[in-house]
């Protein structure tokens, strides 16, 4: 399971210059974490970006803390 989580995030360099993204959609990672970090929650930002599904979010959010350890 936590496999298939962090395997949510990829890396291309032909996709928004190599940041890291949502399952390779032009979603950076780093702008969904300003998003959550600004207010907004998770419903509203599935709301505003419907192809990306409330699973998408759980590596978004642990990326912070697996960089830490």
């Amino acid at each position: 399971m936590q496999e298939e989580l962090i395997n949510r995030i990829t890396i291309d360099p032909d996709i928004c210059h190599g940041k890291p993204t949502i399952r390779g959609l032009r979603y950076p990672v780093e702008n969904m974490l300003e998003l959550l970090a600004g207010g907004m929650t998770i419903e509203e930002l599935l709301e505003d970006y419907p192809d990306l599904v409330r699973e998408d979010f759980w590596p978004v959010c642990n990326m912070p803390l697996n960089w830490c350890k």
